[in-house]
């Protein structure tokens, strides 16, 4: 090996135990050589690379869709095929496809390749250490980076610490067999028996695939071997293969006290065939006990079909399978185990914030934030970040964790730059000012986003905008200005049924006069538009709308405005049609469960936001204490989704893929963040969801503030700027 090629520093081989030791020292050279070396040269920047018309035409499908898995593909092919040389062009391509999917190890592998055909050993390095950084938990990926090693460096204790470095994380997957079989390989290579013989044994104190076969094969090579030369210095003296010579005579000199040692009894020393069945013995019971948890975990195992990442959705049973097995490592409260088994399925499952979420849950539930933190800094920066619930949930951990300021930015990414105007990102950041004992603020979140939304020519999420400011209002008791809210509404053509239902019923519960010429005005808009504004709603929800009006006239209004509401019902509705036996009302329905009621929201039309069973809908309206509210709900239960005006439908501006913002911060400190579009991943369908819920959100990422290692406890070589 060349004294000036730079060799990754790792820690020194000694076996699973090794896992959560601390961070390696700052990065040092073979020889003797120091990190004090002097600047290397600036690179070349990628923007001096010149693209082809092709390119460029697929440079120009990935920005406009960075999840647009194909074409980043097809872009490679085509990069590859044309600039077989140019390693700028390599660069780019690679480094802007690897931000957005990190987990595609063969990607790494590939650009590995690139730079080692093109520019030399220390740039190959620097990529396989990003890709054990982006994907620290795949047996792939740190195969590749031995073997690369094993065919660069002479030096064994170099080509050792980093399969050492490998195992500390994936050496207890049950699929690592492949890693440890290279070990071995290499081992075998030097004829290095005693090490063959340690790594035989660590095998077999893990339920790992194909143990029968490891088990025998030490078998055979003590049968092979002298067992002298597979035992290590320690484990020698254990099985007397050494001969104590220092109170013998030397020389045939004779000394006083000959006759009294030749006295004592002799103890015969076991014969060599007698330590190898006892080194056997030994090895046998931990294979045993492997073999046995195996037996456990066994199911779980063969029911993961696809370990690694893809775009595409995995099946449900899959998905399943991945919370039986969670839930079984979890009950056996060994904190080195969940986080392993985490580490695997948030590979498998990068693209569902479900695991993610119940990852940062476990990890806080067992004291450990700061793992908590881990997790959910890579859901919300790298691997789910366009998915809004993810970042729902983020902001609420944050704010029950005491970090209002992070859940504050959280909301304010979601609703104004992730999905501008994201309703329930909204709602809730207002919510959490006022838990915050903040009213003012809490305000402020909707008045902004009211004066934006009045900005636009043809608002769709103004109204009801409106309408949950007033509810809100009128929930702090602010009711002046609650019912002052309401008249925004009066200018607005694109009326909907759920918003008209909610004007209705928040007038209703308002201690103060009934506003009945208001009411009707908006009524015989819904009823009657404007010949230029077309027909917004359809015959069966006009005739439910004027109904609604009618119970509230029969309650609050008076005889001159109950005979001009029937009138024109009866022109619009009872005139053209017989009444409809369904449609006909039951005693029993004033007294349809409140659950049957909330499960209609909105117009009915979309599901709700929220796929996180440990998310919340807004609340339900209360029940008022008022006799008139008290008396309005029960006239009301025909209409099923009236008592839902809490649970307003977000789903209608439920976010498509939004454009990214530059920055991908998942590289270590030494590399400079990447200017491209942030990470983020094809989504899997989307899951049906229950009403709006969901968990709390996170704040933009910045390079300085992706956390530097996977989530587990201390790990060595993770997220520091040292190599082998």
């Amino acid at each position: 090996m060349e004294a000036s090629q730079p060799c990754p520093t790792g820690s020194s081989p000694g076996g699973a135990t090794n896992e959560m030791s601390e961070p390696a020292p700052e990065q040092s050279y073979e020889n003797g050589a120091t990190n004090e070396m002097s600047e290397p040269a600036p690179e070349q920047s990628y923007e001096d690379a010149v693209v082809s018309a092709e390119e460029a035409r697929l440079w120009s499908v990935v920005t406009a869709d960075c999840l647009d898995f194909n074409a980043w593909t097809a872009l490679i092919d085509e990069t590859e095929r044309i600039a077989e040389s140019n390693i700028l062009k390599m660069r780019k391509v690679y480094d802007a496809f690897l931000a957005e999917f990190p987990l595609c190890f063969g990607y790494w592998k590939k650009y590995a390749d690139h730079e080692g055909r093109l520019d030399g050993v220390s740039k190959v390095i620097e990529v396989f250490e990003r890709a054990v950084l982006a994907v620290t938990y795949s047996v792939d990926i740190w195969l590749n980076y031995c073997q690369f090693a094993i065919s660069t460096y002479d030096d064994p204790d170099i080509i050792r610490r980093l399969f050492e470095r490998g195992l500390a994380y994936v050496g207890t997957d049950y699929r690592s067999n492949t890693l440890w079989d290279e070990y071995i390989k290499y081992e075998e290579s030097l004829q290095a028996w005693s090490h063959l013989a340690v790594i035989y044994t660590r095998i077999l104190e893990h339920p790992i695939q194909q143990l029968d076969r490891y088990f025998n094969c030490l078998k055979e090579l003590t049968t092979t071997r002298n067992l002298s030369e597979i035992l290590t210095a320690e484990e020698t003296s254990m099985y007397g293969a050494t001969v104590e010579t220092s109170t013998q005579a030397v020389d045939g000199e004779a000394h006083p006290n000959d006759v009294e040692e030749s006295a004592e009894p002799e103890i015969p020393r076991p014969t060599e065939a007698e330590n190898q069945a006892r080194y056997i013995s030994i090895r046998e019971e931990m294979y045993k006990k492997a073999k046995e948890y195996e037996s456990k975990i066994i199911s779980f195992e063969l029911a993961i079909r696809r370990p690694y990442f893809h775009v595409k959705p995995l099946d449900k049973p899959e998905l399943e399978n991945w919370h039986n097995y969670l839930d079984f490592i979890e009950a056996e409260d060994d904190i080195n185990k969940v986080i392993k088994l985490y580490e695997r399925c948030v590979i498998a499952c990068a693209s569902y914030s479900e695991f993610w979420i119940r990852y940062v849950q476990c990890m806080e539930h067992r004291q450990s934030l700061e793992l908590a933190n881990n997790a959910l800094a890579r859901a919300t920066h790298v691997f789910v970040k366009k998915q809004p619930e993810m970042h729902l949930f983020s902001a609420r951990f944050k704010e029950l964790n005491g970090d209002a300021a992070g859940a504050r930015v959280e909301y304010q990414h979601l609703y104004s730059e992730l999905y501008p105007g994201f309703l329930e990102a909204i709602v809730k950041h207002a919510n959490m000012e006022h838990r915050l004992g903040d009213k003012e603020s809490a305000c402020l979140v909707y008045e902004k986003a009211i004066g934006a939304e009045k900005e636009k020519e043809q608002s769709q999420l103004l109204p009801t905008l409106l309408i949950q400011y007033s509810r809100f209002l009128y929930m702090v008791r602010d009711l002046e200005k609650a019912r002052e809210i309401l008249t925004g509404l009066h200018d607005q053509a694109n009326m909907t049924k759920s918003i008209l239902e909610a004007v209705i019923f928040l007038e209703s519960i308002f201690p103060s006069e009934k506003r009945i010429e208001v009411l009707d005005s908006l009524v015989e808009k819904f009823l009657t538009p404007e010949p230029t504004h077309g027909e917004l709603a359809s015959a069966s929800d006009k005739e439910e709308i004027s109904s609604i009006f009618l119970e509230f006239l029969d309650i609050f209004g008076d005889a001159q405005s109950i005979k001009k509401a029937t009138t024109r019902h009866t022109i619009l509705f009872s005139r053209k049609r017989s009444v409809l036996p369904s449609k006909k009302r039951r005693a029993d329905d004033a007294v349809m469960s409140d659950r049957d009621k909330i499960a209609k929201t909105g117009d009915g039309t979309q599901p709700v936001l929220g796929t996180e069973p440990n998310v919340h809908n807004p609340s339900v309206w209360p029940a008022t204490s008022e006799a008139s509210g008290q008396q309005w709900g029960a006239a009301y239960a025909p209409q099923a989704a009236y008592p839902a005006y809490g649970t307003y439908d977000y789903s209608h501006q439920m976010p498509q893929s939004a454009p990214q913002a530059p920055a991908y911060g998942a590289y270590p400190p030494s590399y400079p963040a990447q200017a491209y579009t942030q990470q983020s991943y094809a989504q899997p369908a989307a899951v049906p969801v229950v009403a709006p819920a969901a968990a709390p959100p996170a704040p933009v990422p910045t390079a300085a503030s992706y956390p530097q290692q996977p989530a587990a406890a201390p790990q060595p070589y993770y997220g520091t700027a040292t190599y082998f």
